[in-house]
Formats: C-alpha cells, sequence, structure tokens
C-alpha cells in the first residue's frame, strides 16, 4: 500500500510537496463493534492518507464511511486498532484536545444559532486562550478565504445567512486554529446544485492555498471524483474495495461491485476530470462602477465584443452587461447580479456546462483565488476540449484491446 500510495501521490497533480501544512493519518487494523450488533461496522481497516491530500470516502449507505471519519477524531472510540496522526497515536491523546487539532464539517455547517459568525468561528481559537484581538484579525481572515466580506458578514446570525454562506462559515470555523487535518461529513448535500459545484470550487480554492489533509465522506460519486486525489471505495464493514486515484479507478475499476457503484457513463465521468484551468480562456472587457457607458461601448467596438465584465475593487465579477444594457445607461453601477453564471477556474468542464445551461448563457465567467476575475469560457471551448478528450479516450481504448 504504502508503495502504490507513493507513486499515485506524486501523479495527483493537485498539489505539491512544499507548502503542505497537513498531516499524514494511518488507520492501522481498526474495527468498531457497536453494542447489540453482530457484525462489526468497521471490520479491520487498514488506510493511509497521505499528509496535504483530499480523500474521498464513498460506498453504500451504511458500509461505515461516517462511523470511519468519526473514529479519527474519536466522536466514536475505535473497539480496536491503532489511528496515528503524524506520528502520534491519537488513542493516546486526550479527546477534547485531539478534536481541536480536527477541524469538522458538517452538513449545512452545523453553526450555533445563538451566536454570530465571529463568534461561531472564534469558538477554538478562544478555547485555546487566544486573545479578542488575534481572534477578530483570524475571524476576518478566515472570511476572506471563504469569499465573505468580514465587514458584511461578521457580525450576522446564522438565520440571517442562505445554506451556501453557513456552509461556507462552517468550513471557516473548522480552520480557526489552523488544524492540520480537515473531516467532512456530507458537507455540501443540503444545498441546491448550483450552490454545491461553487462550495466545491472553493474548497478546492482553499486546499490550493493551504494544503491541508481532508477526508471527505460523500455519497456523490461525481462528487468524489471532481474533489479528491484519493477515493476509497468501501462495502459492508467499511471493507476497502479499492483506493486509488479517480483517473485509475475510472479507467481500471477493481471489479464488478465497484464498476456497478461507478454507475453507467464511466467514459463521460472522465470528461469531468478536465478543468477550466487546462482550457484557453477567452479576454473579455472590463469595466468598474462609476465608468462612463460610452467608454465601454467604445471598448467593446474596438475589441469587437458585445459584453463587459464588471468588477468590484478587488476584480470579483458582480455583472455582465450587454450593448443594449449599457446603451440605457449614462454609468455603471456597483449593482451586483446574484444570477451571473460564475465557475472556479478549478470547476470541471461539466460544471462549466451546467452553469451555462442553467444561466441559457453561451458562456460563463471564470474566477480565480478568491474569487477573482480571469476571463471567459464558452460552449465551443467546452466541445472542442470534450472531442479531444472522447478522441483520446477511443484511442486508449483501442491500444488495450490489442
Amino acid at each position: 500500500m504504502s508503495e502504490t500510495l507513493s507513486t499515485a501521490t506524486d501523479n495527483t497533480g493537485k498539489s505539491g510537496p512544499s507548502g503542505i501544512t497537513g498531516a499524514s493519518i494511518l488507520l492501522d487494523k481498526v474495527t468498531k463493534h457497536y453494542p447489540g450488533q453482530d457484525a462489526p461496522a468497521v471490520d479491520g481497516l487498514t488506510l493511509e492518507i497521505p499528509a496535504g491530500k483530499i480523500v474521498m470516502l464513498v460506498g453504500p449507505s451504511g458500509c461505515g464511511k461516517t462511523t470511519t471519519l468519526k473514529m479519527i477524531n474519536r466522536l466514536i472510540e475505535p473497539t480496536e486498532g491503532r489511528i496515528v496522526l503524524d506520528d502520534d497515536d491519537v488513542t493516546d491523546i486526550n479527546g477534547d484536545n485531539l478534536r481541536r487539532r480536527i477541524g469538522y464539517v458538517i452538513q449545512a455547517g452545523g453553526l450555533f444559532p445563538h451566536m454570530s459568525v465571529a463568534t461561531n468561528i472564534g469558538i477554538v481559537p478562544k478555547m485555546l486562550g487566544w486573545s479578542k484581538e488575534k481572534i477578530a484579525a483570524r475571524v476576518d481572515e478566515l472570511l476572506e478565504l471563504v469569499s465573505l466580506d468580514p465587514a458584511q458578514y461578521r457580525d450576522r446570525f446564522p438565520k440571517e445567512l442562505s445554506g451556501g454562506q453557513q456552509q461556507r462559515v462552517g468550513v471557516a470555523r473548522a480552520l480557526a486554529a489552523d488544524p492540520p487535518v480537515l473531516l467532512m461529513d456530507e458537507p455540501f448535500g443540503a444545498v441546491d446544485p448550483i450552490t454545491r459545484q461553487r462550495l466545491q470550487d472553493e474548497l478546492l480554492n482553499i486546499q490550493a492555498e493551504l494544503q491541508k489533509t481532508i477526508v471527505c465522506v460523500t455519497h456523490d460519486f461525481d462528487e468524489a471524483v471532481k474533489l479528491g486525489d484519493w477515493i476509497a471505495i468501501f462495502t459492508d464493514g467499511a471493507q476497502l474495495v479499492q483506493y486509488d486515484t479517480p483517473e485509475r479507478i475510472l479507467a481500471n475499476p477493481a471489479n464488478e461491485f465497484v464498476e456497478n457503484f461507478i454507475g453507467s457513463g464511466a467514459g463521460l465521468k472522465q470528461l469531468t476530470l478536465t478543468r477550466v484551468n487546462e482550457v484557453d480562456l477567452a479576454e473579455a472587457v472590463v469595466a468598474t462602477s462609476g465608468d462612463l457607458a460610452s467608454d465601454v461601448l467604445s471598448r467593446l467596438d474596438q475589441a469587437q465584443h458585445d459584453h463587459a465584465v464588471i468588477v468590484d475593487e478587488k476584480n470579483r465579477p458582480i455583472q455582465w452587461l450587454t450593448r443594449r444594457q449599457l446603451t440605457r445607461i449614462d454609468r455603471v453601477s456597483d449593482d451586483r447580479d446574484a444570477k451571473l453564471p460564475v465557475v472556479g477556474d478549478r470547476a470541471t468542464l461539466n460544471d462549466a456546462l451546467d452553469t451555462m445551461l442553467v444561466s441559457s448563457a453561451g458562456a460563463a465567467l471564470v474566477t480565480g483565488k478568491r474569487d477573482t476575475f480571469l476571463g471567459v469560457i464558452d460552449v465551443e471551448t467546452i466541445m472542442d476540449a470534450i472531442g479531444r478528450a472522447h478522441a483520446h479516450a477511443r484511442s486508449a481504448h483501442s491500444s488495450g484491446r490489442r
């Protein structure tokens, strides 16, 4: 297992060895028996999780995914076996102290409703004895990291936030004390598909910046393919059927169980491995609030474009105006369009296409770190990339048959 791990880790391409802040995790013959149940929920599981990588735990309902996750931070105590965080056996560490070293994100954020956003995020730092000034600075830093304006959100309460905003705050709270490990239990299962896609993109952006060790339970295999450096596929009793990179699982499923779990269209799932940042983006005419509409129209004429991207002071897109809209105004406003077709540069081409279809637009705006505008991706670019990927897949399949 270790030799395979080192080879696959070098090939994932999502994060390099430098700047890794995560910790390795070893589950060594871990078993969990629940009272009154004949069969163990987890039966002798051995699993090595590399530092700084995202590992997705998938499998049928009741197979032991969440039990495995919760044993890592000892919300559930293992019956047998060892769990090692870097060089520390977690069974020898006080449970409360351990959980302060491991961030934990659950569905819908799990925020305390009577506490403000800032108080929710600052809970663990306060327990650790941080000063008020240090906590306040950390809260603002993390809100920026999850693309929420601190001035606008720090004093709000959970009921004043959308589901996606609550989930972002949940991630910020889990990262508050800068833990090396982040555990996530179906984190995006309670939000709509477009919000889920944006939250997934946000997690990939955060991971590129922080390089934590993230272990995530999901029921959605497409989500596992998109987010995971590694995917662990379980059957009943957390029996490990296959543990590998998404690319290799899709190309070479270990057995019929994995094939059935992946489902039909495995070839199409291969296309979800291509990211927006792997294709060429189109440039755009960019303007800011306060600009004269006539000046923006002149620039559209010079560039032979039909739309102008309006960005805020942090270069984040807020509007996408047509020529017709510009002819109706004197100056560009600072209004924000909540329905902008936006995808992150780490999104899959499938995500980008979905965004375009939902918005009825023939293109989407691409954003990078901290939601800054990078360029435009259109349907033609995606179809060209899909065509190349499909041709490559057919060529590889033909080669494998010879």
